[in-house]
């Protein structure tokens, strides 16, 4: 399989199956192709239409099968490996699991409009001006602690095991750190134990790698 993404450093849908994969050993081959200066021109847009029609990222190409989407993508690694609990096993937290990637996958816009992914960067005083300032960008946080804090135990993922459902939640961790969101003391343990995880770990120690500055992925005061 392949798995073509964007930057590490900006590319939140990206990292989503990416981690599903790292996570549970399954065998990619991962394809950066770098996001171009302008946001609808340029190579990246020519290189990710080769592969994908919308010409976006992520894409997965297994043999002659192109899965696009990142939900769509760790739904079908699921069924792939059925063997793997990369869903909960148990039917009433793989339907929580579901609803909530379901919830992520389609909601916080005022999270994503305020606080774009931008792992290399430290924007306290930015994110603290915005916190004051947005309403919905409160609204949002609010929502996604309520749902962190619904997890099994306070020491576990968002239901028990690593699943599809943490590797969705994790660019808004690498949100809130760079943006230094105030949130509880449960979030902020959730938070350490995602930042803990060997696949997170890994994207974020990519990013922190990466030279490329794209200007308009860059937040400014």
């Amino acid at each position: 399989m392949q798995l073509w993404i964007a930057n590490k450093n900006y590319s939140s849908w990206s990292m989503r199956p990416w981690l599903v994969l790292k996570a549970f050993d399954l065998p990619f081959e991962e394809v950066m192709i770098e996001f171009s200066a302008e946001p609808s021109a340029g190579e990246f847009k020519q290189k990710v239409l080769a592969a994908n029609p919308n010409g976006k990222v992520p894409v997965l190409i297994d043999q002659a099968q192109m899965v696009w989407d990142s939900l769509a993508i760790c739904e079908y690694l699921a069924e792939k490996y059925p063997q793997l609990a990369l869903w909960p096993k148990d039917a009433a937290l793989r339907a929580r699991a579901r609803c909530i990637a379901a919830e992520m996958h389609s909601s916080f816009m005022a999270l994503r409009s305020q606080c774009g992914m931008n792992i290399r960067a430290h924007l306290d005083e930015l994110g603290a001006k915005r916190w004051a300032l947005d309403d919905g960008l409160r609204k949002d946080v609010a929502r996604i602690e309520q749902i962190w804090a619904e997890r099994p135990s306070s020491d576990s993922f968002l239901c028990g095991e690593f699943s599809i459902a943490d590797a969705f939640y994790a660019p808004v961790v690498t949100r809130f750190k760079t943006y230094g969101l105030p949130v509880s003391a449960s979030s902020q343990q959730y938070m350490q134990l995602m930042l803990e995880h060997p696949a997170v770990r890994e994207w974020i120690d990519g990013a922190l790698q990466e030279s490329a500055r794209v200007e308009y992925l860059e937040a400014h005061l």
